[in-house]
């Protein structure tokens, strides 16, 4: 599962549990094409659906901008600068993912092979950038353009301590900028409700519209190991091994 956000509280993202790195199609009528969430199970019925032990459910809100937005908000922090992260280093970047995104379950490049990940962060068509601010590291930006006309805002976070200064709208600017200075029609993410309050919101005063909604669900990464069980502690963790 995986992938952006002013009366705006900047905050952590996300966008993303699980990245929609595998291809498939949607559930609205669109091409399936690399990239887009996956959509494998039939829709769910009316009514409550078990989720098996070890299992987390979340319901997951795609959104997308199809022109970009005429006059964008303007943050006015000069202390900050984005700056391209070109070919990662994989341990640098999981260290950034992790302080951007521990709080909101983040957890699909710290498990990924090595060499998958890399053959992401290092493809030409991935544009990965850094927030800082005063030279420290405080916000992660990916943006995928595999998909021929498209961006995908695959993820897109600030570390907890710089929430509400600025710093996420700072970042949206810059990744609207960067995704619309490409020839494509269409900017989209999609986030979930383990991720912060303030994001849903944040993006669609961002110009991104709602169009679909899906449940994706996987496993618990703090039962396995993932993840340290105090991750996410606004997400109930079940450990039913003590029942």
């Amino acid at each position: 599962m995986q992938r952006f956000l002013s009366m705006l509280m900047p905050w952590s993202l996300p966008a993303i549990i699980c990245s929609g790195e595998a291809a498939i199609l949607d559930n609205n009528g669109r091409n399936g094409s690399k990239g887009r969430m996956k959509t494998e199970n039939p829709p769910l019925p009316s009514g409550y659906s078990a989720v098996p032990p070890g299992k987390l459910a979340t319901v997951v809100t795609c959104l997308e901008m199809l022109a970009p937005p005429e006059t964008p908000s303007r943050g006015n922090d000069c202390s900050l600068v984005v700056e391209a992260w070109q070919s990662p280093d994989l341990e640098g970047y999981r260290s950034l993912f992790r302080a951007v995104g521990e709080d909101w379950m983040w957890v699909s490049r710290l498990v990924m092979e090595d060499q998958a990940l890399a053959a992401i962060l290092h493809d030409p068509l991935v544009e990965i950038y850094v927030l800082k601010d005063g030279g420290r590291q405080i916000g992660l930006l990916e943006l995928d353009f595999r998909q021929d006309g498209e961006c995908e805002l695959v993820f897109f976070g600030i570390v907890r301590d710089a929430i509400g200064k600025g710093a996420g709208r700072f970042l949206m600017n810059h990744a609207i900028e960067k995704a619309w200075a490409r020839p494509i029609s269409r900017f989209w993410l999609h986030t979930c409700h383990f991720d912060s309050p303030a994001a849903l919101p944040f993006y669609r005063r961002s110009g991104f519209i709602p169009y679909a909604l899906m449940v994706e669900v996987f496993d618990d990464p703090r039962l396995c190991g993932q993840a340290p069980k105090n991750a996410s502690p606004h997400v109930p963790l079940l450990d039913r091994s003590r029942a």
